[in-house]
């Protein structure tokens, strides 16, 4: 198992790499085959279901394997609604029932996270992709001791998939359907289309997105408006899609999924977690091309092994980027053949001696 390693400002942390395990129930759970700890680890999830195949389901699976390991038991509770007030009252239900590390999966959390850390001075927090601040205009960000700020470099696991995508289908139309147009999901887009743009120029490749296909639907729920958006692209003579939507990513997989099936050649690149399996159509089939990965459930099964270890980075801001193999796409593509994979290892390794920058803000765009 490779090492990861936590980029702080002004230091360093390892924690070990391996791979989560997923669970949809929301009651507590206790691992029998480890020694029994004393943390309940809890989480509050974001709009989205626990198995969203994406954001929420991520931070939850890195939370269950850290149950499992180390014998203590987990718990997530899905708010009625998406204010402040609603996540505030989620995890001080969590706190009241003695669980004193709390996850907040998305910048949604911000406010919230800013008064619980202050209000809940014994227990833990985690916000991904977040950090806390108060609700007042141009409010500073606020790490109090007993929270961690993580963000994850998207743009450089974007880019990584899209010279993946580039090589393997050497000649294509690409197009790109987001969620809420915040940076993280912006991120994606603008790695994605300069790694497209960078197969283009240095590799041999010619793959064009289009303006008319480069899309935010403004949710990350509505998994009709995600078929539909595919459908469009589709018609217009898309061959693959990058989708970094959470549900309506989901409805854009479906919508390949009933194409594949009926003979037509369409792709989907999935995003945060290998959405390999939620791609299968026919037999071990899949329309997933590959997956521009973060390590989500890294990030918060490292933040219950730091608790446990007494090494938890209170204050910090953490970021997982590809020097830390905190992004990238899966180690295993079925649907990528040997050259391709070879070649994307190469590349990396350039992204990590930095003879190859990406950018994270928007540049040059394939239009």
């Amino acid at each position: 198992m490779k090492k990861g390693l936590l980029t702080l400002a002004t230091c360093v942390m390892a924690f070990s790499l391996v791979v989560g395990c997923g669970s949809k129930s929301n009651t507590g759970t206790t691992n029998t085959g480890a020694a029994k700890s004393d943390i309940k680890a809890g989480m509050v999830t974001d709009a989205g279901t626990i198995d969203d195949k994406s954001f929420n389901q991520g931070t939850w699976e890195g939370v269950l394997r850290a149950g499992k390991e180390f014998g203590l038991e987990t718990k997530y509770l899905r708010p009625a609604g998406t204010t402040e007030a609603d996540y505030l009252k989620e995890m001080g239900n969590l706190y009241d029932a003695g669980y004193k590390i709390i996850f907040a999966p998305g910048f949604k959390f911000e406010t919230a996270i800013f008064a619980a850390q202050t209000k809940y001075k014994d227990a833990k927090f985690v916000i991904i992709d977040g950090t806390p601040h108060s609700a007042e205009k141009g409010a500073k960000p606020d790490v109090k001791e007993n929270s961690v700020s993580i963000f994850f470099s998207e743009h450089e696991s974007g880019f990584i998939a899209g010279v993946a995508t580039a090589l393997q289908l050497k000649e294509a139309e690409a197009g790109f359907i987001g969620g809420m147009e915040i940076p993280a999901v912006q991120k994606y887009n603008w790695g994605f289309q300069q790694g497209l743009k960078y197969a283009n120029d240095n590799l041999g490749t010619k793959i064009s997105l289009k303006k008319e296909n480069d899309v935010y639907q403004g949710t990350f729920n509505d998994s009709a408006a995600g078929g539909q958006l595919a459908a469009q692209m589709y018609d217009r003579g898309v061959n693959v899609i990058f989708t970094a939507a959470g549900g309506v990513g989901v409805g854009a997989i479906n919508e390949a999924k009933t194409r594949a099936t009926a003979g037509k050649n369409v792709w989907i690149v999935g995003v945060d977690v290998d959405q390999y399996a939620d791609g299968i159509y026919k037999d071990d089939k899949s329309i997933i091309l590959t997956s521009a990965m973060k390590k989500i459930d890294q990030a918060s099964f490292d933040m219950v092994k730091a608790l446990k270890d007494g090494t938890f980075p209170g204050g910090k801001t953490l970021t997982f980027d590809v020097k830390n193999d905190g992004v990238g796409i899966p180690d295993k593509n079925p649907n990528l053949n040997d050259e391709t994979v070879t070649k994307v290892k190469e590349i990396v390794a350039k992204l990590k001696s930095d003879e190859i920058k990406v950018a994270a803000e928007q540049g040059t765009l394939l239009k």
